[in-house]
């Protein structure tokens, strides 16, 4: 199986007590079942600690926090399991925590979470997409997809990439036409004729269609799950015009290179340009520094699978989530 990686991963260091922010805190730490198991086996005053933090909900096993931290995580910064049993003692979570691994039957990309705070200094630092490819012994499934539609995604992903390098355009431009081009490999999808990335033409639909009055997106993502009163304190405060900085061109590479290929779930790659124009707009209107910005971001919207489907969900419906409002918020008119 070939496994791809960003250049950057190979390079990611935990903090651990030298992190200005924490994985420790603020969610329930979802323990695997064979983490669980051995936890609760554990004899001494450890084990009998694990067993009474240790609970079964619904949807599997989780250390529920106290006081807002993780019943394991010391005043020191560091992890009581992992500073008397080891690092291979740590669930599975905790273990892997920021990688993430996307599984697409013949091969597999690799990454880091952007909610991390280490992770997001790598990636807002990386300056072009650039991936490495080894080969591994990993078994190959069965995709769930048909080929010929992850070859339009692949292809279409690395047109777009490939364009988003040459800094052709300012980022509020280039978020347009990644907006446009999502519609016409979407046509792909469906059945239409491939056609190559056209940028000044996507650019100049774009325009078109920017509506001239706005919908701020704040609104729309107060509605959502919210982790912590920073975030919220940073959302309900008054509107303002997006500030690009440089680094919002890594953001959105990395959301391209973590979502676009996702689209092969259920086809619909529309919904997920939208949610990624949505994030970086989002994040240039919040204004402060991109790095301590987009991290929250990610740990708020993105730690959160119920987020993110509530935004692919929300991207015909939600009149913020329009095509004319996001390009119009894009200032293309």
């Amino acid at each position: 199986m070939e496994i791809f990686t960003p250049v950057y991963y190979e390079k990611f260091r935990c903090l651990a007590d030298a992190c200005p922010d924490s994985c420790c805190q603020e969610w329930d730490v979802d323990v695997d079942p064979d983490s669980a198991a051995y936890y609760r086996g554990l004899p001494g005053p450890l084990g009998e600690r694990l067993r009474q933090v240790l609970t079964d909900t619904g949807d599997g096993t989780v250390m529920v926090l106290e006081e807002g931290r993780c019943p394991m995580w010391r005043r020191d910064g560091l992890c009581e399991i992992q500073k008397r049993l080891g690092e291979a003692a740590l669930c599975r979570v905790c273990r892997t925590f920021p990688r993430l691994r996307h599984d697409y039957g013949t091969f597999a990309e690799l990454g880091l979470a952007l909610s991390c705070p280490e992770a997001a200094r790598l990636i807002l630092g990386e300056t072009a997409s650039r991936m490495e490819v080894r080969q591994t012994q990993d078994g190959q499934e069965a995709p769930d997809y048909l080929p010929e539609d992850m070859e339009i995604l692949r292809d279409s992903r690395r047109a777009f990439l490939r364009f988003l390098d040459k800094e052709t355009y300012a980022l509020p431009q280039s978020l347009g036409v990644l907006l446009l081009y999502a519609h016409q490999v979407q046509g792909e999808l469906d059945g239409e004729p491939p056609a190559p990335l056209e940028e000044a033409r996507c650019l100049e639909a774009a325009r078109k269609y920017a509506a001239s009055r706005t919908q701020p997106l704040q609104p729309f993502f107060l509605g959502l799950e919210i982790l912590t009163p920073q975030w919220r304190k940073r959302l309900q405060a008054p509107a303002r015009p997006p500030k690009w900085q440089p680094e919002h061109r890594a953001l959105l590479r990395y959301l391209v290179q973590r979502y676009w290929l996702q689209a092969a779930s259920d086809l619909d790659l529309v919904c997920r340009a939208k949610l990624m124009v949505s994030l970086c707009l989002l994040t240039a209107s919040l204004g402060g520094g991109l790095l301590p910005t987009a991290q929250l971001m990610s740990k708020e919207i993105e730690n959160s699978w119920e987020n993110i489907d509530a935004i692919l969900e929300a991207a015909y419906e939600t009149p913020a989530l329009t095509d004319a409002n996001l390009l119009g918020l894009l200032s293309l008119r």
